[in-house]
């Protein structure tokens, strides 16, 4: 799998250089590279309590990228998945550790325990205070005889940060990050497995699977469940929490595993807001990337009961940009329309013919679904048919309200709908097709001279012209052939639509920016839609 990457042996040493670099300062690194690792604040002066956290890199943005003031005082770095050494370790403590002390963070894994446990043994001999706390908030597997430290670490961080730099002694921090580690719980969901560099991809997810109560560094899950979409999803993610949860208002922190868009994320931020874990939730971090596993596409929820003091030190400002920050899990907040844009609903009227007729445009066009969403996979993103058929869904199920008796009203609805329910700028120029297309009707034309006169709209206010490779290839003919009936009006916009496959320069739309490799022998998806609905509808002419 390709990667921006160099080398292998490289990646962690110059991954850590380019956050130090992009630190604008606040950040510097422990000359000891390759094998040791170390990042720690640049204002750092020793006089309060340090903490310390770290382990195998891969899940950025941790650990480094929460050093900062309120957060972590260093980082220790290892290679990827790999438990830094018992010198990084050391050299991370005996850099940062002054009077006050030092305070490990440790996620529960052996190479993590006892390299960290060894350094801190070492740093005590050198007469320095060190505790150590170790993170075991996984539920994934019940059974297991100590539990993996997961993305509830983030908590502590941020916790024992915020206490650290009000000043806490040692005793308090260590003793607040042990109850707040009592009480966090995680489990995480993925679609698929992570890339490590270097290796080859593991495929163990089978089609139509997630794995459910995996770890961060690629290990496998508590099992493989039936995946059928977010709602689902966040379902058995809360089922499992469920029975770990007990009195009091709980902090969800929703944490990408690193390949989930935020667009995705955002669904489940949404779904989290649904389930049965809703009016437990008081407060969420996220959803964003905190504690990943390279470029796992998949997400993990922690729960952490909170006190009003945990909740002050969760709101602390910091300095890490990583840290997306505390807020309240509410519902979602309405605004009115502005005046102007609230839709005047025209009056209903009853036409058994043209009510026929715009279903049966609707149908072909949610027919053509995928056909079209593959052809414009070709040149585009993939959602022409998508967006066709969403608006003609839209469409259908607003006739019972559409004025069809009145052709000038019925076009200027349908334009109406479509600027509400149509995406892109396909949207925009079928609403300004239709829309024109009623005020034409309103000044006497008939239906044919109105959708002509749409046309010529939207040629003036889109800059497409026949030739540019666009629906316009298609629909111009169409209309020019529409007097002589629907066949041959399907026929020229057949034509039309197959002449687009030889233009390999197009002047508008998205297939302007592609270059002529990328065009040539594929129709243009929207000729093509319009081609394929006016083949659909001469069939029953």
């Amino acid at each position: 799998m390709k990667q921006f990457m160099n080398v292998k042996e490289t990646l962690i040493t110059e991954a850590v250089d380019g956050v130090v670099r992009a630190s604008g300062g606040a950040l510097v690194r422990l000359d000891g590279y390759p094998h040791i690792k170390v990042v720690l604040r640049s204002d750092w002066d020793r006089s309060k309590v340090a903490l310390v956290s770290g382990g195998g890199s891969g899940h950025e943005p941790s650990h480094a990228g929460f050093v900062g003031q309120g957060m972590l005082t260093a980082a220790v770095c290892g290679d990827v998945f790999a438990s830094p050494s018992v010198d990084a370790v050391l050299a991370g403590i005996l850099a940062v550790t002054g009077a006050a002390g030092c305070l490990l963070i440790v996620k529960n894994y052996t190479g993590d325990r006892l390299n960290f446990g060894l350094a801190a043994e070492r740093a005590r001999a050198f007469g320095l205070k060190v505790e150590m706390v170790i993170v075991d908030d996984d539920v994934a597997l019940p059974d297991l005889p100590q539990a993996r430290g997961v993305a509830g670490t983030l908590f502590v961080h941020k916790i024992a940060g915020a206490m650290a730099e009000a000043g806490a002694d040692l005793d308090t921090i260590a003793e607040a990050a042990r109850v707040v580690i009592r009480g966090a719980v995680s489990i995480g969901m993925s679609l698929d497995t992570c890339t490590v560099p270097g290796s080859p991809k593991e495929d163990r997810i089978g089609a139509g699977k997630a794995e459910l109560g995996l770890g961060i560094h690629g290990e496998a899950g508590a099992e493989q469940v039936a995946f059928t979409g977010a709602k689902s999803a966040m379902a058995m993610v809360v089922d499992r929490l469920m029975p770990h949860l007990g009195h009091g208002d709980y902090v969800a922190l929703v944490n990408n595993l690193g390949g989930t868009t935020p667009l995705e994320m955002s669904v489940l931020a949404e779904e989290l807001g649904r389930s049965a874990l809703a009016d437990r939730v008081k407060w969420i971090i996220g959803p964003a990337p905190l504690m990943t596993s390279l470029d796992m596409h998949g997400f993990s929820v922690s729960l952490l009961p909170v006190t009003a003091e945990q909740e002050q030190a969760l709101a602390a400002p910091v300095a890490p940009a990583a840290w997306p920050g505390l807020h309240r899990l509410g519902p979602v907040g309405l605004h009115p329309l502005p005046d102007g844009l609230t839709p005047i609903q025209p009056e209903p009227s009853a036409h058994p013919q043209r009510a026929a007729l715009i279903a049966q445009c609707c149908a072909a066009l949610i027919a053509a679904e995928a056909d079209l969403n593959a052809l414009d996979a070709k040149s585009g993103d993939g959602d022409t048919g998508s967006t066709l058929a969403g608006a003609a869904r839209a469409l259908a199920g607003a006739l019972d309200r559409m004025p069809l008796a009145d052709t000038t009203q019925l076009f200027r609805a349908i334009g109406t709908e479509l600027s509400q329910t149509m995406g892109g700028s396909s949207g925009v120029l079928l609403a300004i097709f239709f829309t024109a297309a009623g005020d034409a009707s309103a000044g006497g034309r008939n239906w044919i001279g109105a959708l002509t006169a749409g046309l010529d709209r939207v040629q003036q206010v889109g800059g497409a012209h026949p030739g540019d490779r666009t629906m316009i290839d298609a629909l111009a003919p169409a209309l020019a052939a529409l007097p002589q009936g629907v066949v041959a009006a399907a026929t020229a916009a057949r034509q039309g639509a197959d002449g687009t496959a030889s233009m390999t320069r197009a002047k508008a739309g998205r297939s302007s920016y592609l270059s002529a490799d990328k065009l040539a022998g594929y129709n243009d998806p929207g000729a093509e839609a319009v081609a394929r609905l006016l083949e659909d509808l001469s069939r029953i002419d």
